[in-house]
């Protein structure tokens, strides 16, 4: 990925030369007719494209202010009632994911969630110990963070 993002940012300086003139918006053009070459001649990179990894990152920030904004409204719900019913629960989550910089982005992400917190992480980095103020069904929430957070920050790391 590193090497097209200097790639396009060689044809955008080139660019710049080209024409003489040294604006931005002459920078900005140089840059999107390097992103369309680099799209053009994918096929010969050892790696996709990278804008691919750029929208899965996009994609990424978007999910986790989806559930941020939701899960706050959940646990609002909880604190407003009067009875507070809660029923927290620690679970072992077990990960697929294998980097060290996955598993923790994987466990931030949870963390800044409101209502979860990762509390520990397996030697074997197989598996996640996550406290949830309100979990009613487990297996629920071990399926809602491996559609959400996990399978984006695959996406993210296999793009």
């Amino acid at each position: 990925m590193a090497i097209q993002i200097l790639l396009n940012f060689f044809v955008a300086v080139v660019w710049t030369f080209i024409t003489g003139t040294f604006t931005a918006h002459k920078f900005i053009i140089g840059w999107l007719i390097g992103a369309i070459l680099l799209f053009l001649m994918r096929r010969f990179l050892s790696e996709r494209f990278y804008f691919a990894r750029i929208w899965s990152m996009v994609k990424l920030i978007i999910l986790f202010l989806k559930e941020l904004i939701l899960s706050n409204i959940a646990v609002m719900k909880l604190v407003l009632e009067p009875t507070l019913p809660v029923s927290p629960a620690i679970f072992a989550y077990p990960t697929e994911l294998r980097s060290d910089w996955e598993i923790t982005l994987l466990s931030v992400l949870i963390t800044l969630t409101p209502g979860t917190l990762v509390i520990d992480v397996s030697e074997d980095q197989k598996t996640l110990f996550i406290h949830a103020i309100h979990a009613d069904e487990i297996d629920e929430a071990i399926s809602s963070i491996k559609n959400t957070f996990e399978k984006a920050i695959m996406e993210v790391s296999r793009s």
